[in-house]
């Protein structure tokens, strides 16, 4: 250690004595391992729903991998919107990150008139956690009760075949506006706060229809109070093997999946980008995350950094011209 501080002060020297003290500065920090502190993880929903859950749940076994504490602080607001602007804007070090997820990341930018942030620019990804499978499920006395039937029958003159997803411009939302385009359906959007009394109302019979993640629906499913139409997933779902796909079902190439990962801000060294995507995919491979994540409704996915770029800004291009032929505007 002492010949290394030794050949130090001497390179240093080189530039001038009096940028000795700046240039072992710079040494000593280069040699910092990286985290030496707790890291914040930005939740920027509520605490208790299915993404704060799996934010924990990754915020909890990393920490345990990387020896400093994960601090998860919850920023709800503006659809997610004011937690990830945080983040955008903090200091690029990797010590403050946040969960994004694609409501937030690529269908808010076409839906508010503002945003405070720039997805493709202000945000190195660090990997995806994973996939959250989306169903449609009906009502078990609606009289159309396959994909196709419920296409058909939304185009029968003086029908209206309602759906219910968990809000404007929720990724469910936007799917499904994605299938009229795409196939000439006529469904109706019923936008709910939040997706709790929409799993009620079709329950009953109020709407017919409810596009939603499996987690919300498999006790219903399961205990016969709705009929699984299909899931847009590109293979089925382990959870529901007997449910077709959309493509299975007839759609080519239908393929909407809500996904959920990991953003540090732009800038941030591409060696804490590599480090913390290389935990992230070891956390992600363990069993028990596996499992935990199954319950949830999400299918873990790890990949590198550049794979989930990639699917960040195809999703970002795909939902925008969706979203700009359907209208859809944020309240």
């Amino acid at each position: 250690m002492l010949h290394k501080f030794l050949n130090a002060v001497n390179r240093c020297l080189i530039v001038g004595p009096a940028l000795v003290l700046a240039c072992l500065g710079a040494q000593s920090f280069a040699q910092a391992p990286f985290p030496n502190k707790p890291i914040r993880l930005i939740v920027p929903f509520s605490p208790g729903g299915v993404t704060d859950t799996s934010g924990r749940l990754i915020a909890d076994q990393l920490s345990k991998r990387l020896g400093q504490q994960i601090i998860v602080e919850n920023k709800p607001g503006a659809s997610g919107n004011i937690g990830s602007a945080l983040v955008a804007t903090a200091e690029p070090d990797g010590y403050t990150l946040v969960l994004g997820f694609d409501g937030t990341m690529v269908i808010n930018p076409h839906i508010f008139q503002s945003i405070p942030f720039d997805t493709i620019k202000d945000f190195a990804p660090i990997g995806k956690i994973g996939d959250t499978i989306l169903v449609l499920v009906a009502y078990p006395k609606f009289e159309a009760q396959t994909l196709q039937e419920i296409i058909a029958l939304s185009k029968q003159p003086g029908k209206t075949v309602t759906f219910g997803s968990s809000g404007v411009g929720s990724p469910q939302h936007v799917g499904i506006e994605l299938l009229n385009q795409r196939t000439g359906a006529k469904l109706m959007h019923i936008p709910y706060k939040g997706g709790g009394q929409a799993m009620i109302d079709v329950q009953g019979g109020n709407i017919p229809l409810v596009y939603t993640a499996i987690a919300g629906a498999y006790a219903h499913i399961k205990n016969g109070r709705l009929n699984a139409v299909a899931v847009s997933s590109k293979d089925r779902a382990p959870s529901l093997p007997d449910v077709p796909t959309f493509i299975e079902s007839g759609i080519p190439d239908f393929v909407v999946s809500g996904w959920v990962g990991v953003f540090a801000p732009a800038k941030t060294p591409r060696p804490v980008v590599e480090f913390l995507n290389r935990e992230l995919n070891a956390v992600l491979a363990t069993p028990e995350v596996k499992a935990k994540l199954d319950t949830l409704g999400i299918e873990a996915t790890p990949g590198t950094p550049e794979q989930f770029a990639k699917e960040i800004k195809a999703d970002f291009d795909r939902y925008g011209v969706v979203i700009k032929a359907a209208g859809i505007k944020a309240d």
